[in-house]
């Protein structure tokens, strides 16, 4: 399906415009939209801006889950969930059955596996081998991480498992993760650069670098997008 960049002034608006279009895409086609988010600062303003446009979108069959999470309670300022929560989940209305949280605040080995087990029983439904999402949202990190998974982390060398708990040593720190195999398995993916980050190492990203783990996002079957605020 491609790869395509897309450079704009107008980041939280084109980005949320872009969610939209996929979600009527994906509901047009099987009747769900399955969307998993990413944390951080950066799509903050997209969820803002996704809450104000997409309020008539039929939230019940939209499936929601997160690319990775801090190891953190869901109330705590570090938490995605949180953050989504806030900007996203209640000035949509969004109801809470269409969110599948990452539980930080247990054993991240426990988490993780339980995490898996509930993708696992999505895909069997609807005879999938393993769970596919229409869209994964993805972030980049200025050592080229995506998700949780950092440069020199085991989680890079994951080939079976579709979410983990990452040990992150610069951050001393678990981190809850999608991996490789369930990124890569997507219909799209989406990376969501905002104005401000290092330019070289965007275009490195997008090159393919393999040095940095970002490179390695490349769906199987599936299109990649880049949306960079300028």
């Amino acid at each position: 399906m491609g790869r395509h960049v897309i450079r704009t002034k107008n980041f939280a608006a084109d980005a949320a415009d872009f969610i939209v279009d996929q979600a009527h895409k994906a509901l047009g086609e099987r009747n769900e939209f399955r969307i998993a988010l990413s944390g951080g600062n950066t799509p903050r303003p997209v969820y803002g801006r996704l809450a104000a446009i997409a309020r008539d979108l039929p939230w019940e069959l939209i499936r929601i889950t997160f690319s990775d999470e801090r190891c953190v309670p869901p109330d705590d300022p570090q938490s995605n969930f949180g953050m989504a929560k806030e900007t996203l989940f209640v000035p949509a209305a969004v109801p809470e059955k269409s969110i599948a949280r990452l539980r930080g605040e247990i054993d991240p080995q426990i988490a993780a596996r339980e995490y898996e087990d509930h993708l696992d029983v999505l895909a069997t439904q609807r005879g999938e081998t393993i769970y596919r999402h229409d869209l994964i949202l993805l972030g980049l990190g200025d050592d080229g991480h995506t998700a949780s998974l950092f440069p020199n982390t085991a989680g890079l060398e994951e080939e079976t498992r579709e979410i983990i708990a990452n040990f992150v040593p610069k951050l001393n720190s678990w981190r809850l993760t999608f991996t490789f195999p369930l990124i890569n398995h997507a219909r799209h993916v989406c990376f969501l650069v905002n104005v401000g980050k290092n330019a070289e190492l965007i275009e490195r990203v997008i090159r393919g670098d393999l040095q940095f783990p970002a490179s390695r996002v490349n769906p199987t079957t599936g299109g990649l997008t880049w949306i960079i605020g300028q």
